[in-house]
């Protein structure tokens, strides 16, 4: 009596072991599939793609129809990398957005399997759909928070204006440009009078609105998009004004103590008419080269200790040598 081998063929032309590598394949989450090279024609795809995607398994013909069934855009470089790859014969994976049937997407990451023959010629691609949808969402969640983060790592958090290193970085920035360009670059230091004794008087609660009013105040003079103001530090901020000479500079600073003078905030302290008022370093030059940006804010700052000195509430002005 002999034994019916396992891989004999039952009633649908299967053998016993390949309907149970059938059915091991449409039971996972993952979807397979299988193109012939040649003919570039799906010689299987399974049946879980109707679930996820909405289209029925027999839809997919060709590679036209997986090429037209991905958002229109990612199709190009998807297309022309996997084609470039399977050319090479090389296994390679590729994320992408396939179209749903109802004209949503899902993210799909297709992991791909280049199979050759007996002469080395690529034969056939077999590979997996994984959808990573929700892992995708997470990874967008995740930027949009990055993101995020960075914003406020460049914010005050007392003001909402730029902090110091927001500056920092747009003023290395910006003295990159007027120095490869030829252009002129200002830079106001600006410190609240007497503002030890305001603390003094009226309490720190008082004082932090006193710094946040002056930042609101000074960042409605500003003219230009690329102008910027930022918190330099205590009861100090510093307007940086790009491709800004000295005279429109000054006007800047005449502006931001005009506004605060007219917001009149009550300081009884103060000589200066029992008012809040601000002294102001200006400075300007056309980087060169010779002079080094920490430089330069030191020479400004020291006009804002001069127009300390000088009895504050006014403006002191310096126009450095290139």
């Amino acid at each position: 009596m002999t034994t019916e081998s396992a891989s004999t063929p039952d009633a649908s032309g299967l053998t016993s072991d390949s309907a149970v590598y059938r059915t091991l394949l449409e039971s996972t989450r993952a979807i397979p599939w299988k193109i012939d090279w040649a003919s570039k024609r799906f010689a299987y795809i399974g049946p879980q793609i109707e679930g996820l995607l909405g289209w029925r398994a027999d839809s997919w013909v060709g590679v036209e129809d997986w090429a037209m069934r991905m958002h229109p855009d990612d199709r190009d470089h998807v297309v022309n990398f996997c084609v470039a790859q399977s050319q090479a014969g090389v296994d390679h994976e590729a994320d992408y957005r396939a179209l749903t049937k109802d004209n949503g997407y899902v993210w799909i990451r297709d992991v791909v399997h280049v199979v050759r023959n007996g002469q080395g010629e690529v034969e056939a691609l077999v590979g997996f759909m994984f959808d990573i949808t929700e892992r995708k969402k997470t990874e967008e969640k995740l930027l949009a928070l990055q993101k995020e983060l960075e914003a406020l790592s460049f914010k005050d958090g007392l003001t909402n204006i730029a902090n110091r290193r927001q500056f920092d970085a747009s003023f290395a920035l910006e003295w990159e440009s007027a120095r490869n360009h030829g252009l002129s670059l200002s830079v106001l230091l600006l410190d609240i009078d007497f503002f030890k004794q305001y603390n003094d008087l009226y309490g720190h609660v008082q004082g932090d609105r006193c710094i946040a009013d002056i930042a609101r105040t000074l960042s409605l003079a500003l003219d230009s998009p690329r102008d910027l103001v930022a918190r330099f530090g205590g009861e100090e901020f510093v307007v940086l004004l790009p491709q800004t000479d000295l005279s429109v500079a000054v006007k800047v600073a005449e502006r931001c103590q005009r506004l605060i003078r007219k917001q009149a905030i009550v300081h009884a302290q103060s000589p200066h008419e029992q008012r809040v008022t601000v002294s102001i370093g200006v400075g300007t030059i056309t980087p060169s080269g010779q002079l080094k940006p920490c430089d330069f804010i030191e020479a400004v700052d020291r006009q804002l200790y001069a127009a300390k000195s000088n009895g504050r509430n006014r403006i002191e002005t310096l126009q450095a040598p290139a």
